[in-house]
């Protein structure tokens, strides 16, 4: 049997107790921990945890479509790496622009035109390079539009492999949160082979619901004998709420992903 690394996102479970102790916990598992956005939490706290930091929110504010917003942008991502460093995040995540409360973009944008996808590329290429000099590794996620994110510019994973395909730089991978591509995309073994060279880390939440694998219409246990099929042996990440018992829905968690 091959269990993949596995990691949740703290900030989904057990968020009636604090941070440092969700990843503790996490740890004590075998879990490895994402987290969202460092400034909302004691950094201290999380060191002494000794947990594996596996994905963490790159960038504070800024977006990759215009010239002031991807100055911001890199200001805050440059920032943000020298906080991953502290606490040996493996994948520092970006998006298409800012979200802000519930997940909705600072400033949507109705329509991406083709200025846009230029300079979005010409950002992503100036974060590659940074990120080599910080010796980090930053990750593009796909969301979906329908449901979490409308007005978020290149939302699907479509766009994401698009971008991060044509710079081919090992300091830039995707984030393939198949939850969100399901939703706004489907096919979903067909997108994880032809993402697969850029795959930096797999997500996985069940649709409808956001739970936890085994509580929609996903089959993930299929999912990941695929994954394992076409040789992807690197992280899966549960970003999902739990359905009753966060330990019960790590377990199946691990349950899907172990083939």
């Amino acid at each position: 049997m091959t269990q993949f690394p596995l990691a949740a996102c703290a900030e989904m479970i057990w968020q009636d107790r604090p941070i440092d102790w969700r990843a503790s916990r996490l740890k004590e598992l075998g879990f490895g921990v994402g987290l969202w956005n460092w400034p909302d939490h004691d950094l201290a706290a999380l060191e002494k945890t000794g947990a594996t930091f596996t994905i963490m929110n790159g960038y504070l504010r800024g977006r990759l479509t215009d010239d002031d917003g991807a100055a911001e942008l890199l200001a805050t991502a440059r920032e943000t790496a020298q906080v991953g460093k502290r606490l040996g995040v493996q994948r520092l995540n970006l998006h298409g622009t800012g979200l802000g409360d519930g997940g909705l973009p600072v400033e949507p944008v109705e329509v991406v035109t083709g200025a846009m996808w230029l300079k979005a590329r010409d950002t992503l290429s100036r974060v590659a390079d940074m990120a080599e000099a910080e010796d980090v590794t930053f990750t593009l996620e796909n969301l979906n539009l329908p449901v979490d994110h409308p007005g978020v510019p290149f939302g699907r994973a479509e766009d994401t492999l698009a971008l991060v395909s044509s710079i081919d730089h090992p300091h830039l991978r995707l984030n393939l949160d198949l939850y969100h591509a399901q939703i706004g995309e489907g096919n979903l073994i067909e997108l994880c082979r032809k993402c697969l060279p850029w795959i930096g880390e797999v997500q996985v939440a069940d649709v409808p619901g956001r739970c936890e694998p085994g509580t929609g219409e996903v089959n993930f246990h299929g999912i990941a004998k695929a994954l394992k099929a076409m040789g992807y042996a690197g992280p899966v990440g549960m970003e999902a709420f739990a359905s009753g018992d966060p330990e019960a829905a790590l377990h199946a968690f691990r349950n899907a992903f172990t083939v």
